[in-house]
């Protein structure tokens, strides 16, 4: 019998073992899949600082929707999205409707759709023309349409906004489709107050947080228990309270540690533990610490270095007499960090880091 694989992911996006605290968050969404138009749960938006398992939502809601039936088409929101949306969906149009085939489809299935194409520019339509065609024609086969869209806190205004206003049409019109967000909480905030996209204020919007230590607990003893080595219940919640609840380092310390107890030749014991989760904390600091930090100005930085002097939550006021700014200064790049993903409101007159390692890394 062959050894139990590693089964922990911690790469960006990729689907880990378990979605630790994330039950029932996409309950809503299941169900109007099978409703097919006009559920809440149809149009949702994850928020939530980096790391905290966005685009694995996003991965499990067209899981859900593959399940179901449902043609999925996933982009992220850089420049062009819609194009490339509009790309996707021409070639389900041509199939489904029987057109003339000039392009090459490589997967059609129920299951979802997977396809090759190259489509001429005579071939484009109108957008808005094209996606309510392609949606009669999943209407009349009992399914529907599901987009994902990731990172719209980078997305072109004018883009974001023509892709609400024709998805609010097809919903207006009863036609089955299903939209789904994901992006920084404050940067989704500004995009939806600014009445760019104000039909969208109606989505289900599920902040992601961190999950608590006993559920990481819980979930590293189900998932340890295939291990070739033993690891103890102490030294599970050691492994789990080194996590802080973080999604992305959850998968960062269960892989390393899963690592260690295939090449332990006896029971783990603390010192065991201590190497996986330096290891980890190591790769977070290169994955995300340092992907973060990639556009901070010295400014930025300076706001930051006075932040973590402070063991915990850091008064505004404090940061501006550290760094002897007036406070208007102090509020812009207060709020250009909060959109940034690197700090988050703590309370009034408060700020936090929004990303763990990040004060010991600015201290190191």
């Amino acid at each position: 019998m062959s050894e139990p694989v590693n089964p922990f992911r911690p790469t960006a996006g990729a689907e880990p073992p378990l979605l630790v605290g994330r039950a029932g968050l996409l309950d809503e969404f299941v169900y109007g899949l099978q409703i097919r138009t006009g559920a809440p749960g149809l149009l949702t938006i994850f928020t939530g600082a980096r790391g905290v398992g966005k685009t694995v939502m996003l991965g499990e809601a067209e899981d859900e929707a593959r399940r179901a039936g449902w043609a999925v088409i996933s982009e992220t929101a850089t420049r062009g999205f819609l194009g490339r949306i509009g790309h996707m969906m021409q070639p389900l149009v041509e199939e489904l409707g029987n057109g003339p085939p000039k392009r090459k489809i490589t997967g059609l299935g129920v299951a979802g759709f997977s396809i090759d194409t190259e489509l001429p520019p005579d071939q484009q339509t109108g957008w808005r023309q094209l996606g309510e065609e392609l949606l009669r024609l999943l209407d009349a086969h009992g399914t529907g349409l599901a987009i994902t869209l990731d990172e719209i806190h980078g997305a072109d205004r004018d883009e974001l906004a023509q892709l609400a206003a024709s998805v609010q049409h097809f919903i207006r019109a009863g036609l089955p489709v299903a939209l789904v967000f994901a992006g920084l909480p404050a940067a989704v905030s500004d995009l939806l107050d600014e009445g760019v996209a104000t039909f969208l204020r109606r989505a289900d919007r599920i902040d992601l947080h961190v999950a608590a230590i006993d559920e990481v607990e819980a979930s590293y003893a189900e998932v340890f228990a295939a291990v070739p080595g033993i690891v103890s219940s102490d030294l599970l919640r050691m492994a789990a309270e080194a996590t802080g609840g973080y999604p992305f380092l959850i998968q960062l310390v269960g892989y390393h540690l899963w690592q260690v107890a295939e090449t332990a030749q006896e029971p783990l014991e603390t010192q065991h533990v201590q190497l996986a989760v330096s290891a980890a904390r190591r790769r977070n600091t290169r994955m995300v610490i340092g992907a973060a930090l990639a556009a901070a100005t010295p400014k930025d930085m300076a706001f930051l270095s006075a932040m973590a002097r402070d063991n915990g939550p850091s008064r505004t006021a404090d940061i501006g007499y550290r760094l002897d700014n007036a406070r208007n200064t102090i509020g812009n790049y207060r709020a250009r960090l909060i959109d940034a993903g690197l700090i988050e409101s703590a309370g009034h007159g408060l700020v936090e880091f929004a990303i763990p390692g990040l004060r010991e890394h600015l201290r190191s």
